[in-house]
């Protein structure tokens, strides 16, 4: 058999996969009883799996997330507000396929932005787009990209992600450029992707923080209705973590 040929021919035409598989069953005996269709089977459905794997990795580093939470890693509690059963049903992603939203509220340090997170990585793994940001940092970028002309790719880009994570609304109240990326951000979601939101203060009060009754209105309509509310309570977890470490 000509191993080295072969394999050099599976590596030109990026057959990773499938060449791992082959260098594998080549130095092992384990394989030598299967028949020639299992075989190519096998090596078949490895460069399946490798390159599933790369568009998953592709996915998480465009999503921009810390890579440092996941479903799994969610510490559940009645004292935290977090309903088991209820995250196990997100865990499904139905409600991205229902372009449902999440809002995510809470004291500083209870883990909102870890679910959220959470949440986006999930969706990543099962095939879908996410881009977390903190909205202040948005807003910021989204006022650059008008200066230069880059407004209308950006929320293109914005547009077109299954999943966008917005971080720490409501730290301040939003000036009216803000309000107007802010609708527009929404009204190009609306109906068509999810938008998953963090921030301390609880939902009723969002509306004073937008600052315009007619663009709150109008916001709050397109954001609010189709939501799922999660609303976190307990310690801070980074408190929680200090004094697991101070006893030791």
């Amino acid at each position: 058999m000509l191993k080295n040929p072969t394999k050099d021919k599976l590596r030109e035409l990026n057959l990773q996969g499938m060449t791992s598989a082959l260098e594998e069953q080549l130095d092992s005996t384990q394989y030598d009883e299967l028949t020639f269709e299992d075989r190519l089977g096998l090596l078949i459905d490895r460069e399946i799996i490798h390159r599933e794997n790369k568009r998953i990795s592709l996915r998480l580093r465009q999503s921009k997330l810390s890579g440092k939470a996941t479903m799994a890693d969610i510490q559940y509690s009645r004292a935290r507000g977090i309903d088991k059963s209820f995250m196990l049903r997100l865990a499904d992603c139905q409600w991205i396929k229902e372009s449902t939203n999440i809002l995510i509220t809470g004291a500083t340090g209870v883990g909102k932005s870890f679910i959220a997170e959470a949440l986006a990585h999930q969706a990543c793994l099962i095939g879908y787009r996410a881009l977390r940001v903190r909205l202040p940092r948005l807003f910021e970028d989204l006022s650059i990209a008008k200066g230069d002309g880059r407004l209308n790719k950006l929320m293109n880009h914005i547009r077109k992600v299954h999943v966008l994570v917005l971080d720490d609304y409501g730290l301040n109240v939003l000036s009216g450029q803000e309000q107007k990326f802010f609708l527009e951000i929404l009204e190009d979601r609306y109906e068509c992707h999810s938008t998953v939101i963090t921030a301390q203060l609880p939902v009723d009060h969002w509306h004073e923080m937008i600052g315009n009754a007619t663009f709150a209105d109008a916001i709050l309509d397109r954001l609010v209705h189709n939501a799922y509310q999660l609303n976190l309570k307990g310690e801070s977890m980074r408190k929680v973590k200090n004094k697991k470490k101070n006893i030791f």
